[in-house]
């Protein structure tokens, strides 16, 4: 390689330094990278009256004592709830609502709060 000669350097010109006004307007982006997300979310919230009803029906598949509170944060598993027990509560749940749950739909409930927005999105579908 032959060595680079004095007269073929570019010096560097030292860049601007960008003037912000105070209390001007500023946007930021932010990116955040993609991830696949670990189940389906359905982003609206239930009626309380339909997460009393789904509660309801819990408590009745999983024959849970009077005083057993289950709120929509409650967990299937937590309640005791096996992978039958969760397939009995799903079909309580179509019985009640009187709608049809898909197989890969009833997978992505894990709480009584999943199970009352699914139902809210298939009834508004049905009634559309």
């Amino acid at each position: 390689m032959a060595a680079a000669s004095a007269s073929s350097f570019i010096p560097l010109k030292p860049r601007p330094t960008p003037r912000v006004k105070l209390g001007a307007p500023q946007s930021f982006s932010f990116r955040r990278p993609a991830l696949a997300p670990a189940r389906l979310r359905i982003s609206c919230v239930a009626k309380p009256e339909t997460v009393e009803k789904v509660a309801k029906v819990v408590k009745k598949q999983l024959a849970l004592p009077a005083e057993t509170l289950v709120t929509g944060d409650s967990k299937f598993a937590a309640l005791g709830a096996d992978s039958l027990d969760t397939v009995e509560i799903v079909m309580g749940l179509e019985e009640e609502f009187d709608i049809s749950v898909e197989e890969d739909s009833a997978q992505s409930i894990a709480t009584v709060q999943d199970a009352a927005d699914l139902i809210e999105e298939l009834v508004r579908k049905k009634c559309a």
